[in-house]
């Protein structure tokens, strides 16, 4: 009897057999899971983008081989058990499939760009062609995984004949709309337009030194739409990445991370430049930003009262440049003050007496 009752269960509710298939499908699963992560798990062990890949795509193939085996053990039953609400669990087994590859697919880009961002660090004294390279590479990835998306939830909403109808049905009937949602996702396509020209002629890379706004701060982040600049104070500028490509900026360090600091001072026109220059010289030679390129001292300007010196001198990088500045401009103020102050800028004035009958003027 009880085999006979089993038989009966069987036959006369179908959602008993969709519940047994369902839960044979998740075990399979779980042995299927085991048995690949035992096999891949050495071969991925020295290989770092295949590990990359193999870790990140754990999460989908936990949902996208259930039903994957599900789908394959519900034609297995009989018919009027598979045609029981066949209709709704093959779309929602569709949708599943859709949403698991979908899922992987995004997960599988940003496997790519971490081997990238591995393979290409930033942190190295000449990285004008990695950061270049880490640019194109996180736009495109970006760019790439919302083309995926886009793909992934129009796949899933064509699988579903009602929506789908609704959707030519309001694209027949309401063009304004259409129009209107058009004009809506413009600045979203333009964003996305700007990031692919950027990630192709690359105006601006990723760590580039930038003035933008009136604010020096440094390419922190790039993404589909937006990007992010750290200025030197720590805080951060989010800025369309359209902005970009419809305004002129000043990048300092698109070619060459080099930068060259000036610093101005005045003194009297009895200043000796050549003690100058020396002490000029010691203070790069014991300066720890300075990159032994630049070091520079001129008389650029004679004003009426005072000469303008100018100095050149070299750092890598936005805050060894400031730096450096400071400390030149300090260390030549110190020596003039030691070893020359007679030269520091002075106001001259002629006096001469008042002549004869003119009002004597007191000042108290």
């Amino acid at each position: 009897m009880k085999c006979v009752d089993v038989i009966r269960v069987w036959l006369d509710q179908p959602w008993v057999a969709l519940i047994v298939v369902a839960a044979l499908a998740w075990l399979l699963s779980l042995a299927v899971h085991r048995v690949a992560a035992v096999l891949l798990s050495r071969w991925v062990r020295r290989r770092e983008l295949a590990r990359d890949l193999f870790e990140q795509s754990r999460g989908p193939m936990r949902l996208l081989v259930p039903l994957l085996l599900f789908g394959l053990l519900v034609q297995t039953l009989p018919a009027n058990d598979a045609a029981h609400g066949g209709g709704v669990i093959g779309e929602l087994v569709l949708i599943g499939v859709m949403l698991a590859l979908t899922w992987m697919a995004v997960r599988a880009i940003g496997a790519l760009e971490r081997a990238a961002v591995r393979r290409h660090p930033v942190d190295i004294d000449d990285n004008v062609h990695n950061r270049k390279v880490l640019t194109q590479v996180r736009l495109l990835c970006r760019t790439g995984m919302v083309v995926v998306m886009i793909v992934g939830v129009a796949g899933m909403l064509m699988s579903i004949p009602a929506v789908r109808q609704f959707g030519a049905s309001l694209m027949a009937s309401a063009g304004l709309a259409g129009l209107a949602l058009g004009l809506a996702a413009r600045p979203v396509l333009t964003n996305i337009i700007a990031g692919l020209q950027i990630a192709m002629t690359q105006p601006i890379s990723l760590d580039d030194c930038v003035m933008i706004e009136g604010e020096l701060g440094y390419i922190e982040e790039i993404t589909g739409t937006y990007v992010v600049v750290r200025i030197w104070d720590e805080r951060r500028l989010v800025v369309p990445i359209n902005y970009f490509i419809e305004h002129p900026i000043a990048n300092w360090t698109r070619t060459n991370p080099g930068l060259i600091s000036t610093v101005f001072l005045w003194f009297d026109y009895g200043i000796p430049l050549e003690p100058l220059r020396q002490e000029l010289q010691r203070i790069c030679e014991k300066a720890p930003e300075w990159d032994r390129k630049t070091c520079i001292l001129q008389m650029c300007e004679a004003a009426e009262h005072s000469v303008k010196i100018r100095v050149l001198v070299s750092a890598v990088g936005m805050p060894a440049w400031w730096d450096l500045g400071c400390r030149v401009r300090e260390g030549l103020i110190d020596f003039v003050q030691r070893q020359y102050p007679q030269y520091l800028p002075t106001m001259r004035a002629r006096l001469q007496s008042a002549p004869e009958g003119a009002p004597q003027v007191s000042v108290s």
